[in-house]
Parts: structure tokens; C-alpha cells; sequence
């Protein structure tokens, strides 16, 4: 899952940083709102985390410009701003949830678990796909109720897969998902194809159906059979 930071203290966006990628999220950290708005309307995340005090502006005209670009990721503010007034005008403008400073690493993560599977899997923690099913917190997968040995990034890319349905995903999105802004520094993009072939050996061995479509000269496309 991907992540942007929005957060001009370094000591504590470096601790969030830390953490989250420690908890195998790619998290990209920008420290201004510029460098902010330039990051949303390139790339797309699955959850931004937003401080509204910003050295060039503040975090309300970030959400305006992500309402503006019709995007989709979900926001939660962390901010040491605790009024009532502030709450509302930043959930009324589009966040998701508003995690007051200072908090505990460990709430934020639950909290940006819950709304990754609102706005992605229905709030479930159980992602089932036939025989195929994902537990997102446990980060294990099963086939036919039968676990299988799969990488942390292969769940990342089979949730990426199954989250985007039957539509085509190009080989540098899915390097952007699992890789953030560092897939543009990369020559190219064979670690995608080398995923992509082992997660489809791993689910096809255990006695999946054949899901991971190539879709020639685009991408990849995850289709039911």
C-alpha cells in the first residue's frame, strides 16, 4: 500500500516514515505544500496523511486541490489544531478521518487500515476472491482454505490486482504502487513482470484460477474466468 506524508516537522515524519515502512507501507514524505500538490496530481496513493500547518500555505487548500483533481485517495489530518471549527471544515472538505497530535504511532496505523479497506474492500479485513482469500492484517493468503507462501509485496500486488478488477493496469502504475515515486528512477520495469510471473505461478500451483491477464502493449489486468 502506498502512502504520502504531508508533514513539516521532520522528527515526527521521520518516526512516521520509519514505522510505516516498517510495517512494509511505502511511504513518501513531503514537507510543504508545493512538493504536496505536485506528488497528488502525478501520482496516486492509497491514503494521504495531511498536517493542515504547512511553511507556504496549509492543509485545507491541499484538500480543495484534491477535490478540484477528483481524486479518490482517503485523507486523515494529523494535526496538533484541535478545535471543533477545524474538525468539521477539514471533514467537510473531504477528509476521511482527523487523528489530533500527539498520538500513537500504533492508532494511526489501525486508523489508516480501517479506511484503506473502507474505501478499497468494503471494511472487510477478510478479502475473499473465489477460492482465493487475503486477511489484510495478518497479511496471509489461502487458496481453497489452504495457505500459501507469498512475499509481502506479491500480497500488495495481488490486493492492487483484485482492488482494480478487470481493469488494465500499466507497468508503471504497478511499479508506482509498489514502489512510490522510487519506480522513476528505475530504468525499467522487469521487477513488475518478475512479480507478476510469480505471484501467478504461486496462486496457479495452489489451484487457482488463471486471474492475471497480460493485456499486450498496456499492462495487466486482473479478470474472473
Amino acid at each position: 500500500m502506498k502512502l504520502l506524508l504531508i508533514e513539516d516537522e521532520k522528527e515526527l515524519a521521520l518516526s512516521i516514515q520509519k514505522y510505516l515502512t516498517d510495517k512494509d507501507f511505502v511511504c513518501e514524505w513531503v514537507y510543504n505544500k508545493k512538493d504536496a500538490i505536485e506528488k497528488i496530481s502525478i501520482y496516486d496513493y492509497d491514503c494521504i496523511l495531511l498536517d493542515l500547518m504547512l511553511p507556504d500555505g496549509n492543509g485545507f487548500d491541499i484538500l480543495k486541490e484534491l477535490k478540484h483533481q477528483n481524486k479518490a485517495e482517503g485523507i486523515i489530518i494529523i494535526s496538533a489544531k484541535e478545535t471543533l471549527e477545524t474538525r468539521i471544515e477539514g471533514l467537510e472538505n473531504g477528509a476521511d478521518d482527523y487523528l489530533t497530535k500527539p498520538f500513537h504511532l500504533s492508532e494511526l496505523l489501525v486508523r489508516i487500515q480501517a479506511l484503506i479497506r473502507r474505501k478499497n474492500f468494503n471494511g472487510n479485513n477478510i478479502v475473499v476472491f473465489n477460492e482465493i482469500s487475503i486477511d489484510i492484517l495478518s497479511k496471509t493468503v489461502k487458496v481453497n482454505n489452504k495457505p500459501i507462501d507469498i512475499t509481502k509485496k506479491e500480497i500488495d500486488l495481488l490486493l492492487y490486482l483484485i482492488g482494480n478488477e478487470n481493469r488494465v493496469l500499466s507497468k508503471s502504475a504497478i511499479a508506482e504502487h509498489l514502489s512510490g515515486d522510487m519506480a522513476d528512477m528505475l530504468d525499467n520495469h522487469d521487477f513488475v513482470y518478475a512479480h507478476i510471473k510469480n505471484l501467478k505461478k504461486k496462486l496457479n500451483d495452489a489451484g487457482s484460477g488463471d486471474y492475471i491477464k497480460s493485456v499486450y502493449g498496456l499492462g495487466y489486468k486482473w479478470k474472473n474466468e
